[in-house]
């Protein structure tokens, strides 16, 4: 049976930090979706064509990372593709007491479905997309914090 695992989020935009996780979870598993959130009443700041160009970019070279964009709840797409893994990464406390209550209600809809977290390397913990775009909507320069392959447009804001 072939083991294939959710990574979700807005990816508004991709981070190095989410890459690494992402790099860390890639040898454990047949497939790895990285799962695009679509949700027409969150604010984002990037488009989601964007968004999935930049992960697919930053993959481009992994044949077991796929990416795909979704309206709704992560278990039921994860049931959907026969997805029995969620990944997410975890930078401190507070994403952990997160995250945690995530998993202990999508474990009252699917308990099927398993929640495996990764610490972010230290390096990489303040690293956030919320910061980096208000980084980014100042002017200031972002190439530190996102992958090589997102070439954002900086033109375009």
């Amino acid at each position: 049976m072939e083991k294939i695992a959710v990574f979700p989020g807005s990816f508004d935009p991709i981070t190095i930090g989410h890459k690494e996780i992402i790099l860390r979870f890639a040898p454990l598993f047949d497939k790895i979706i990285v799962l695009i959130g679509k949700n027409d009443t969150k604010k984002t700041l990037f488009s989601l064509e964007q968004r999935i160009g930049w992960v697919k970019d930053t993959f481009q070279n992994c044949p077991n990372i796929f990416v795909d964009a979704y309206e709704g709840l992560t278990t039921d797409y994860c049931i959907e593709v026969k997805a029995n893994y969620i990944l997410r990464g975890i930078r401190n406390g507070i994403d952990f007491e997160f995250e945690k209550n995530i998993d202990l209600m999508n474990k009252q809809l699917h308990p099927e479905v398993e929640t495996l977290f990764l610490t972010s390397l230290p390096k990489f913990a303040h690293v956030s997309s919320s910061l980096i775009r208000e980084i980014y909507i100042r002017n200031r320069d972002i190439s530190a914090f996102i992958p090589p392959e997102v070439k954002i447009p900086f033109e375009n804001k």
